[in-house]
């Protein structure tokens, strides 16, 4: 597959599974009272907005070593490390513990920003650093889908309100 339409449909599956986690918060605005499933929320709003975003930027760059992906990867990658080290611990407090999803989401970002600061790091396994980002968007947004299962399916602390998604 070409990179460019890789890129093109990741980027708009992303924002479509963003609409979709839009629609189950409207179902549960409960979620967004206690300030750490809040965090948990934004978690996952998060880890579905910034790949796309990157994506976005990969469609602009183009191909080859250009500064406008490499920047964009970089930039958008710290924030994701910042905000995935900033949820940890209350991953950890709140009714899912997915601190092993966020640690492996930090370690995908601090790889990506690595990938877009050195893209030659793919030379040995003949890829791009565009494709090697590719395969690392993949990777993180298995990670937000390990996000949003934990989510869903968490049994609610004592006290705190059910999740329930609103009937169709």
């Amino acid at each position: 597959m070409d990179i460019s339409t890789f890129y093109a449909l990741f980027s708009a599956t992303c924002f479509a599974l963003l609409g979709f986690w839009w629609q189950i918060l409207q179902g549960n605005p409960q979620w967004l009272h206690d300030p750490e499933t809040r965090t948990a929320v934004g978690g996952v709003y998060l880890a579905l907005l910034l790949p796309a975003l990157m994506g976005l930027f990969a469609q602009v760059g183009g191909e080859g070593t250009s500064t406008v992906w490499r920047i964009s990867f970089v930039g958008i990658a710290i924030v994701g490390l910042v905000t995935s080290l900033r949820a940890l611990p209350h991953s950890r407090r709140s009714d899912v513990d997915d601190s092993a999803t966020r640690v492996a989401t930090v370690v995908i970002y601090a790889l990506i920003a690595v990938v877009g600061l050195v893209p030659e790091v793919g030379k040995p396994l003949h890829l791009k650093g565009i494709q090697v980002e590719a395969i690392l968007l993949i990777l993180l947004v298995l990670s937000a889908h390990g996000l949003v299962w934990r989510f869903m399916t968490a049994e609610p602390k004592p006290g705190k309100h059910e999740a329930t998604i609103p009937p169709p």
